[in-house]
């Protein structure tokens, strides 16, 4: 679907058949629950927060609903170094980490590939014989701040590269062609004008407009709320 045949969908979901109960609601409004939607079907799908199964790829159906969002092998250079940890700016489209290797080298054995483990913070893991970045087993430590993902060396090999693999943001979703004079201020203040399709996989489209469905249900108290809710668990 477009952005203009989710729009329709939605107000034909949304009303009962043959009324337009609820048709006052506006272009923007409209972006913004199918915006808010698309956000959840990405949050559920990549990593709910109460699934011990970690990692996106649970089913080939959750590898092909957020495929189009998976960023692989981007290169991260030019660190921060400071007393052995390396930190790594991170892409302005970032979302979700997938996974990372690291280069390193020593004066030693030259440039090996390395994976990247993501440790808690509150982890004693550089102070642990165990645990610690190791050049020989090719681990290295990393936790994420405020700065972006900090790689942790045992001062016997400096880390030159991050690739990584990622989830990236989707574009803000709009129809602001069909508004007043083909244009709106979404609610961080940009201009929007012309549209801007889902880049997720069609076969997600339906359901994000499902899901944006029931949150306007709630919203606007719907008396079938709890039939549109069966109806998506059935998805």
């Amino acid at each position: 679907m477009n952005i203009k045949e989710q729009h329709l969908d939605f107000k034909i979901k949304l009303n009962k058949i043959d009324s337009e109960q609820y048709r006052n609601l506006l272009v923007p409004e409209i972006d913004w629950l199918l915006n808010r939607a698309t956000d959840l079907f990405i949050k559920i799908t990549v990593f709910p927060r109460y699934n011990p199964i970690p990692g996106f790829e649970k089913t080939k159906r959750d590898t092909e609903d957020i495929k189009t969002l998976v960023v692989d092998n981007f290169v991260l250079k030019n660190p921060n170094v400071e007393n052995n940890i390396y930190t790594f700016d991170l892409p302005e489209d970032y979302l979700y980490y997938v996974s990372s290797e690291a280069e390193i080298e020593n004066n030693k054995c030259g440039i090996k590939k390395g994976r990247i483990i993501i440790r808690q913070h509150d982890d004693d893991f550089q102070n642990s014989p165990f645990d610690r970045s190791s050049y020989e087993w090719k681990i290295i430590n990393a936790v994420f701040n405020e700065n972006g993902i900090a790689v942790y060396s045992d001062n016997n090999f400096t880390v030159n590269k991050l690739f990584l693999n990622y989830i990236k943001k989707f574009p803000y979703i709009h129809n602001a062609e069909d508004f007043y004079n083909n244009t709106y201020t979404d609610l961080n203040g940009n201009v929007l004008t012309g549209t801007q399709d889902c880049i997720l996989p069609e076969h997600t489209h339906s359901e994000i407009v499902d899901i944006a469905v029931l949150l306007a249900t709630q919203n606007l108290q719907i008396p079938d709320y709890q039939i549109k809710l069966n109806k998506l668990k059935l998805n």
